[in-house]
């Protein structure tokens, strides 16, 4: 994973933390729940980053490219 996706997915993961502990101290749950999805899209991406650095460790290892 590059170093700017990591700190980008790492921004949208806190992001959607400020939302969500704003959201429940005003009890605003539209809010609350934007922030839940926007740490939910993070965890996604850093999901599929994680399998293409795998697959290019298998390719390397494979092919030794």
């Amino acid at each position: 994973m590059s170093t700017k996706d990591k700190m980008s997915n790492t921004a949208q993961d806190v992001k959607g933390k400020v939302k969500e502990t704003a959201g429940k101290a005003v009890g605003n749950r539209d809010l609350e729940n934007k922030g839940k999805a926007d740490q939910a899209k993070s965890a996604v991406k850093d999901v599929g980053e994680k399998v293409k650095d795998a697959a290019a460790k298998v390719k390397h290892a494979a092919t030794g490219d």
